[in-house]
């Protein structure tokens, strides 16, 4: 059995996976959940990428990655949302998950961190339970992905059409046989409502995840651990570091 190299993007309960082996782009799905995705490839991934935070702060935000990402995006800083603390990430309501959080950190819980606790409360469950799953699974950023491959930082949000183009064209500085690949993981979601931004994302955190050319670095290149002993950082795949 080959070995996979995936990259995985979280959208509104989808998860997009891009596969790929040491000898190129292989497939694409999209599964229900996190646990979903393990069973598919539990005995073939040599490596997973995900978007979803792994790593979670008791009681403070952003996390250590979070503030290092921040820096190196610099105008586009934003784009990096702070997860919750563990304990907010947990509750079913905004009210409840704001309060907890504020309690903890002194901070207002963003809505966009709360929009997507449930994926990551499923991930830090899922890694909790699933041990084996730990050394396999890494957290990375798109925008932080596009930035090592094109060597600057994205100028336009990703959902409009030069955001789109300017993605396309950092990918394809990377790997030239993105756009095919990127019109296959496309035809894959058909029947889901994942929009165009998650296929370029899934795309770009495969390439992070299948091996070289460049090589596979961390943000922070020391990454601290939570409670839990997951590491907080995020992969990149680049000759040179980011500069922290």
């Amino acid at each position: 059995m080959s070995e996979h190299y995936v990259g995985s993007v979280a959208r509104d309960g989808e998860w997009l996976a891009v596969a790929y082996t040491a000898e190129g782009f292989d497939h694409a799905a999209v599964f229900e959940g996190i646990g979903e995705l393990w069973t598919r490839y539990e005995e073939s991934a040599a490596r997973i990428v995900i978007d979803v935070p792994i790593g979670l702060e008791a009681a403070r935000t952003p996390r250590p990655n979070e503030r290092a990402g921040r820096r190196v995006l610099g105008e586009r800083a934003d784009a990096i949302v702070p997860a919750p603390v563990r304990e907010a990430a947990k509750k079913h309501r905004y009210r409840a998950a704001n309060r907890v959080h504020e309690r903890k950190t002194g901070e207002e819980l963003p809505r966009a961190a709360f929009e997507r606790a449930p994926s990551v409360a499923a991930v830090d469950e899922f890694l909790g339970a699933i041990e084996e799953a730990r050394p396999v699974c890494f957290e990375a950023h798109p925008e932080l992905c596009y930035l090592a491959f094109a060597g600057e930082v994205m100028a336009e949000p990703p959902d409009v059409a030069a955001g789109h183009a300017e993605r396309m064209r950092a990918l394809v500085a990377f790997d030239r046989d993105a756009p095919p690949t990127v019109q296959s993981v496309a035809e894959a979601t058909t029947g889901s409502r994942l929009p165009i931004t998650a296929v370029l994302d899934a795309v770009a955190l495969g390439l992070t995840s299948r091996p070289g050319p460049e090589s596979l670095r961390s943000l922070p290149s020391d990454p601290p651990t939570d409670e839990r002993g997951l590491s907080m950082c995020y992969g990149y795949r680049s000759d040179t570091a980011f500069s922290e």
